[in-house]
């Protein structure tokens, strides 16, 4: 029978997603592996890779589809010996929406009745057995318990592979993994309906812009911070000019490297460090419970067009300022051109947001759950600053805001973690000992 493939589901909150573009076209044989399609999450754009081998008999949602729900049938995948007259007998495919532009040359299909589907098999610890239909139809002609079979699919899913070789009865090589329960859908942030919105501005003249996924998970994800997470707000000054200095030292010589370190590494290996130095602060907010973290994992905002990322800087305390310069530029590339994968955004324990470079002086930045804190870097400026023999003198100053989880980290807590930056970096020799 012919086999369905299904919109998967490329991170662990994805819900629905675009299909972008089809890498492949009705007739192609494929194999596992091979590349598929390019399919839009709320983050980013990723290939999708077959499980599967046999022949692409007919492609069930066009290119440039929106909003196509996870494991909805996007495509049938031929078997041998099969043709394009078996699609008749395949389980009918689901409804999705397709954009304005595509829905007018759409035209409504008649679904077969499906026969019902067996029940899925239950691994040895009673979670599910995710497997392909020709994976599921091979190990019952084989008399195969999946069951006890280990899948080297994506997330576990058992494929063709896994099946030919495998014997009746045999022990599987390791555990099957559980699978993630997905975290429910975000929705748009509430308030007055868009009906009554545009009523107040009718007359006026006025542009819709349509909200992608990106945006509407911005909206949902910072109004369930604001409304959910308990704010508090720690503020300090502190003088660049010794690290203007040293920065300019180091870049000179680290210039036939072709290496130029920004304010900004500083920051990243400041905070870094100031979590080591600090480590109840290293936390995020688990529910039920707090999750202490032993290494750096520092977030940094990055602006891209119609929104955010924040990718990680994993085990940031560790690596030297020329690495991190050098995996931030990477990341902040691939970021612009929604290129990262879901582990290299997710995750962290400690965000950084910089609108110094725009001209901000100061700002309050909103914690990106589950993060225990984030800090707001406004720019330097020239200012007057009393010295210690209380002598007036112009210094390069940079307010920043420490925002803070209170049921992570209290008062006290956060004003040593901010403590520490800011020793860091205005003594900034002592990040290289």
């Amino acid at each position: 029978m012919p086999t369905e493939i299904l919109m998967p589901a490329l991170s662990p909150t994805m819900e629905e997603g675009t299909l972008a573009k089809w890498l492949v076209k009705e007739g192609d044989t494929v194999n596992a592996g091979d590349l598929l399609a390019e399919i839009e999450t709320d983050k980013a754009t990723m290939e999708f890779e077959a499980v599967d081998e046999g022949t692409i008999g007919k492609i069930l949602v066009a290119e440039g589809t929106e909003g196509v729900k996870v494991n909805t049938p996007i495509a049938v995948l031929l078997e041998e010996g099969e043709s394009a007259s078996d699609i008749g007998n395949a389980p009918a495919k689901a409804e999705t929406a397709a954009p304005a532009a595509k829905s007018a040359e759409a035209a409504p299909q008649a679904a077969s009745a499906a026969a019902p589907a067996p029940a899925a098999p239950k691994s040895p610890d009673g979670g599910r057995v995710f497997a392909s239909p020709l994976a599921r139809r091979i190990a019952a002609e084989k008399g195969l318990d999946l069951a006890q079979i280990t899948g080297s699919g994506p997330h576990g899913r058992i494929v063709k592979a896994d099946v030919e070789d495998a014997k009746p009865g045999a022990a599987p090589a390791k555990e099957a993994a559980k699978p993630v329960e997905k975290a429910p859908a975000p929705a748009v942030a509430s308030g007055p309906s868009s009906d009554a919105v545009m009523a107040m501005y009718q007359g006026r003249e006025y542009q819709e812009v349509k909200l992608d996924g990106m945006r509407k998970t911005i909206a949902a994800r910072l109004t369930e911070a604001k409304q959910t997470v308990p704010h508090f707000y720690l503020r300090r000054e502190i003088r660049l000019d010794a690290l203007m200095k040293f920065r300019g030292e180091l870049n000179k010589q680290l210039e036939p490297r072709g290496v130029k370190l920004s304010v900004n590494d500083f920051i990243i290996k400041a905070c870094a460090l100031a979590l080591q130095a600090v480590p109840d602060a290293n936390a995020v907010w688990a529910g039920d419970k707090v999750l202490k973290l032993k290494p750096s994992d520092v977030a940094v905002a990055v602006a891209i067009e119609g929104g955010l990322f924040t990718p990680v800087l994993k085990d940031a305390e560790m690596k030297s300022l020329s690495a991190l310069s050098s995996e931030m530029k990477d990341l902040a590339k691939r970021a612009r051109d929604r290129k990262l994968a879901p582990h290299e955004y997710q995750g962290g324990t400690f965000a950084i947001s910089n609108l110094g470079m725009f001209g901000i002086e100061n700002f309050d930045a909103v914690i990106n759950p589950p993060h225990g804190a984030i800090l707001a870097v406004g720019a330097g400026l020239k200012k007057p600053v009393v010295g210690k023999d209380v002598e007036l003198a112009v210094a390069t100053v940079m307010s920043v805001t420490l925002s803070v989880d209170h049921r992570v980290i209290d008062g006290a807590l956060g004003a040593q973690l901010l403590e520490q930056i800011v020793a860091n970096l205005e003594n900034p020799m002592v990040m290289l000992a």
